[in-house]
């Protein structure tokens, strides 16, 4: 054993002690005298200037009969104690007990004022460390000090009773300046663990939501802790986890809808995979709730509404048939009239959606829809966005809906009785066993089908039927309600709150639409009604009696009612017996108040189609009145209107050949002016106007329009008058009014220039130059009368005028596009000459 030991000790390594650190030169300081004592003994200072120092260092530092590597080992671990010592060392902010050297070691230096001054060094208690850097830093400190002058200390002894004062006053601020950077760091840590959170929670997040898209039937737990991830603090958490659940359930949910089991089923013994299946079913319906119950309290704060409500969006239209699809469909329906347009679109996009597509879920989540969006308006007494209506148009039903099922059973054959009572066999007595068997095979069959429709999305043809019939019902419920309504406030003319730039009635036009698109489905007993409402709602009045109502409904209002009557009256012919002469007295008195900046011209085309175009053949004095009218309103409008109105007369003439006689250019009117009276222009009824007695003047003027196809059309309807009565020219065109003003309109879309923004001042100047419409008695009063010929003469130069813009613009533009080739070209040129000029200079300096 001791010899053992004594090897042990012979064998143990003992590191030399740590070099001292190196001293620049700039450090060193040389006193003269040892200046003198090198000058005398050059010889001994050149012995040291040929010194090999690394030599030197690698001999001290070396250990006799040892390996380097464990030597460097042993180096490298006693430098990390000597810096794990150093971190494990309290630091004091004190200066006194920052420099520190025995007073062994050092002199002291006695100051003017009697003190000793100990000459300090930074701490450096390292048992390994040299104490020649301590003393080299003391001597520094302790030369500093000597040189205080008497002068300095005299003001630093003056000043002794202010520096009090200047203490307290930076301990102060030192104080607010640690607070002021405490809080800053505590900022800077929260971004930094907020942002670092944001991120492991998003990973979480893709990590879950990828397992559950592999296999959702071991990982249907990892919901609840998505769901978790989604009542964070954190906004941005918040709409992540909505989103990553919106995915996860748009790919898991069955294509079946799951339903509660029963006590009986709970009781029975099963297997596991049902067991499994069950608990799959039952954990992915509560975490459907719970989504969808976050989705609704999220939609009532502003930051996560739009968010929320894309989400039931797009599950309501992925999945109808899924539970819980009332309640979706209940915040859906809600949001139709929202403020928000984005939200408002999805909605109705997400409605369209479920009438247009109802194999996804059998037709009862249109029926559902449609009852909500009833209640919503009955709610809300008629004031919604016309979007909330809107989408009732995309409904689809079938075309003997309407058909009564009296009908049907008229129309089957019926069998004799005779033969009835012939063909029914004798029945046999049966056992009571036999009944019990047969009743018990009959439920287990129905059970059976039944079972097979609530999987199936097709539906039986009677339980179709009744679903439209269900549908219909409740969709001319709210039409009728919305009618109702605006004819109480055009009766009452209360105070209402105006949602929409169509005012008290912003239901009134959708309303009016879907009911001429399903006017072939309402049932006959509701028609006359229908019909004396419509009249009402369009302004109609006995002009003989000169009782004049007031009516609050826009032009455009006025003549969709028109229309809609119109379309009523023709898909049901033969059962209504209803006069409709008060409608065209109506459209007769609505095209001169008419104005395009205020009402929509494809409304006033689409009336002129149905009640003109579309009519059977006219009375002859109805028609002229028609015909003169339109070529009024022609010559006073753009050239949309005045196209539908020219097409709309060409087709009166065409159907009554004696209207012909108004193309006569006579003085005293056509070769009918002598049976008619005198013609009003400012008649309110078409058969009092006496539009016989005139002629058809501005059709002359029309034919120098600034647009080719208003002035071909209306030379080509002068052509008629020199045919025969049974002939009729070459058709331009064989489009309806309608269809040429869409045309017309667009073709003026796409030509319009883009505008650009005026400035306020323009603006103003423009709202006052706006179109007025003056009554007859204050044109009577005005003193500017012109004669026919002046007048003419006027019209013919305004239309030049119109003209030589046209032609200018063109003429400019042409000239715009040479300058700019002519330009090009130019520049062409020059850079032709440039290339030319340097490919020289290059072959004069090569020479």
């Amino acid at each position: 054993m001791g010899k053992s030991s004594s090897k042990k000790k012979k064998d143990k390594v003992i590191l030399p002690p740590q070099l001292p650190p190196e001293v620049d030169d700039d450090d060193v300081v040389v006193s003269d005298e040892d200046v003198e004592f090198f000058r005398g003994n050059e010889g001994h200072a050149r012995a040291l200037a040929t010194l090999d120092r690394k030599s030197i260092d690698s001999y001290v530092t070396r250990v006799a009969h040892h390996d380097e590597d464990e030597v460097e080992r042993l180096y490298e671990e006693r430098e990390r104690r000597r810096k794990a010592a150093e971190a494990l060392r309290p630091k004091n902010h004190h200066d006194d007990d920052d420099f520190e050297v025995d007073r062994v070691d050092a002199l002291p230096v006695k100051t003017l004022q009697g003190e000793l001054v100990y000459n300090n060094a930074k701490k450096a208690r390292f048992d390994d460390s040299s104490n020649d850097v301590e003393s080299k830093s003391e001597d520094k400190v302790g030369n500093s000090k000597q040189t205080i002058q008497k002068g300095e200390w005299k003001e630093k002894s003056k000043s002794k009773k202010g520096d009090g004062k200047l203490q307290n006053v930076q301990a102060q601020t030192e104080a607010s300046n640690g607070k002021l950077q405490s809080k800053v760091l505590e900022e800077v840590k929260e971004e930094l663990s907020a942002e670092e959170l944001f991120e492991k929670k998003k990973a979480q997040l893709a990590e879950i939501g990828m397992s559950m898209l592999e296999d959702p039937e071991s990982h249907i737990r990892s919901l609840n802790d998505m769901l978790n991830i989604c009542n964070d603090k954190d906004q941005k958490v918040v709409k992540l986890g909505l989103m990553s659940l919106l995915a996860v359930f748009r790919d898991i949910i069955p294509s079946y809808r799951i339903r509660q089991l029963t006590e009986k089923e709970l009781t029975v013994e099963v297997s596991k995979d049902v067991k499994k299946m069950r608990y799959y079913e039952y954990t992915l319906l509560r975490s459907y709730k719970a989504y969808l119950q976050k989705l609704i309290s999220l939609e009532k704060q502003p930051i996560f509404s739009a968010l929320a409500v894309r989400c039931m969006c797009t599950l309501l239209d992925t999945a109808p048939h899924f539970n819980f699809r009332e309640s979706i469909l209940a915040s859906v329906a809600r949001n139709l009239s929202s403020p928000d347009d984005a939200v408002r679109k999805m909605c109705c996009e997400t409605i369209r959606s479920l009438f247009v597509d109802e194999g996804k879920h059998r037709g009862e989540a249109t029926i559902e829809a449609v009852r909500l969006i009833a209640d919503h308006v009955k709610l809300n007494d008629c004031q919604l966005h016309p979007d909330s209506i809107e989408v009732f148009l995309s409904l689809r039903f079938d075309d003997d809906l309407g058909k009564d099922d009296r009908e049907e059973e008229k129309g089957k054959p019926k069998k004799n009785k005779r033969r009835q009572n012939q063909e029914v066999p004798k029945q046999l007595p049966v056992s009571d066993n036999k009944k019990a068997k047969q009743e018990l095979i009959s439920k287990a069959r129905e059970e059976v089908d039944a079972e097979l429709r609530s999987v199936s999305f097709t539906l039986d043809p009677k339980e179709r039927r009744m679903i439209q019939k269900e549908t219909l019902s409740a969709l001319f419920e709210t039409y009728f309600r919305i009618l109702k309504h605006s004819m109480s406030i055009s009766n009452s003319r209360g105070k209402v709150i105006n949602v929409s730039p169509d005012g008290s009635h912003p239901l009134l036009a959708p309303c009016l639409e879907g009911l001429g698109k399903f006017s072939h489905l309402i049932d006959l007993d509701f028609m006359g009604e229908l019909v004396a409402c419509l009249k009402k709602l369009s302004g109609y009045t006995d002009h003989h009696s000169g009782i004049v109502h007031d009516n609050t409904l826009s032009v455009s209002e006025r003549l969709q009612c028109c229309i809609v009557a119109f379309k009523v009256w023709r898909s049901n012919l033969e059962a209504l017996n209803v006069d409709l002469q008060d409608f065209f007295v109506q459209l007769f008195n609505l095209i001169l108040e008419y104005r395009p900046d205020r009402d929509r011209g494809e409304v006033l085309a689409d009336a002129l189609k149905t009640l003109l175009w579309e009519g059977k053949q006219q009375d002859m004095i109805r028609a002229a009145a028609f015909i003169k009218r339109l070529a009024t309103f022609a010559l006073s409008f753009g050239s949309a209107e005045a196209m539908a109105a020219l097409i709309t007369l060409k087709h009166l003439l065409q159907k009554n050949s004696k209207c012909r006689n108004m193309l006569e250019n006579d003085s005293g009117g056509g070769s009918l002016s002598c049976l008619v009276a005198k013609y009003d222009p400012e008649a309110k009824d078409p058969y009092l106007s006496g539009a016989l007695a005139s002629v058809l003047w501005e059709l002359s003027l029309l034919q120098k329009h600034y647009d080719s196809s208003v002035s071909s059309m209306a030379s080509n309807i002068l052509s008629m008058a020199n045919l025969n009565p049974t002939q009729n020219p070459v058709p331009i065109s064989n489009a309806n009014p309608l269809e040429a003003y869409r045309d017309l309109s667009m073709e003026r879309k796409l030509s319009k220039p883009a505008n650009k923004l005026l400035p306020l001042n323009c603006r103003k100047k423009r709202r006052g130059k706006e179109f007025v419409a003056l009554s007859p008695a204050a044109l009577e009063g005005s003193d500017c009368v012109a004669g026919g010929d002046e007048l003419k003469e006027k019209l013919k130069n305004h239309f030049a005028v119109l003209r030589g813009i046209s032609e200018n613009e063109r003429l400019r533009a042409e000239l715009n596009h040479t300058l700019s080739s002519i330009n090009l070209y130019k520049e062409y040129k020059k850079q032709k000459k440039s290339r030319k000029s340097k490919a020289v200079k290059k072959k004069v300096s090569r020479a």
